[in-house]
């Protein structure tokens, strides 16, 4: 079902040490409290006697599912008990999904790095034997004008839940299909289903959000320096060029936008320019604003 990541090694990588117990912010749900150990497990080859901690955070919007996150705005929604956690200090790091993160937060908040981004496409997931969904659970406005294009006739439903919640629901009938992020159902171990279809989207037909697939790291801006050569700077590097394209539009994450950078290839879809690609050859953050003046331009946006 999935293509295979490049491995990634470390020993490239220069750790600045930081003293006492590690204390990780993270979200309830498995994917997170996975994510969340992937980060620990990074931290550990660095520094074998480093000693870390996940701190497991309740969220308004994991207890309250009944929520539409498209009319609370979605963006943002994830990661604020986290960032509050950081800025009282009761956590040093707090794990997000790159996706969920909002553009612009606290001054005193920083964004310490991101792991090895892993494939970051789109999963249709259907029930078996079924060809042509008519019904598609989907909040997001993002994947709903993409997947339109290839099922014109489908409704959309709203759902809300962990992963294995939504799968399923899917296989129980609430919907014929749902879209997923390769990345959750790899990171989680689930490559099939006995009642569903897994289909990877190519990346023309459903651009991935910005940060998509890559785990971001945050902490204190007092304390960015002693992360600062820790992580992925490959992933740092994209991830920006995308954040910075969503920042330029002004957009959230309830706004039908794409952007990822792969291969030297910037993917983005707009619901106003559909999709389009340009290549980009993207060696250090300075280019990235030149660049994205360029882009824009071309698109006129």
């Amino acid at each position: 079902m999935f293509k295979r990541s490049a491995v990634f090694t470390i020993d490239r990588f220069l750790f600045l040490p930081v003293s006492g117990t590690i204390q990780i912010a993270t979200r309830k749900s498995p994917l997170a409290r996975k994510q969340t150990e992937l980060v620990r497990e990074w931290l550990k080859q660095y520094q074998p006697n480093l000693t870390t901690c996940a701190l497991p955070i309740s969220t308004k919007v994991d207890e309250r599912l009944s929520w539409s996150l498209e009319k609370r705005g979605g963006i943002g929604l994830f990661t604020k008990e986290l960032e509050a956690a950081l800025l009282d200090k009761s956590a040093d790091l707090a794990v997000h999904s790159a996706k969920d993160m909002p553009t612009a937060f606290s001054q005193s908040l920083s964004i310490a790095g991101y792991l090895p981004r892993i494939q970051a496409n789109d999963l249709l997931v259907r029930r078996k034997n079924c060809l042509k969904p008519k019904t598609i659970a989907s909040g997001s406005p993002r994947r709903r004008a993409q997947i339109k294009v290839l099922f014109p006739d489908c409704e959309f439903l709203n759902i809300r839940g962990n992963v294995a919640t939504r799968l399923e629901k899917i296989a129980s009938g609430e919907a014929d299909a749902t879209l997923l992020a390769a990345a959750g159902l790899q990171r989680l171990g689930i490559e099939q289903h006995e009642n569903l279809e897994f289909s990877q989207l190519p990346i023309e037909q459903s651009v991935p959000a910005p940060g998509q697939a890559a785990i971001a790291i945050q902490c204190r801006s007092e304390d960015v320096e002693s992360y600062q050569n820790c992580f992925c700077p490959e992933t740092k590097l994209a991830v920006s060029l995308e954040r910075a394209f969503l920042r330029r539009l002004g957009s959230g994450c309830q706004i039908p936008v794409g952007a990822h950078l792969s291969e030297n290839i910037f993917h983005t879809f707009h619901p106003e320019t559909g999709y389009r690609a340009f290549p980009l050859e993207l060696n250090c953050f300075d280019k990235i604003e030149p660049a994205l003046d360029e882009i824009l331009a071309l698109l006129k946006l």
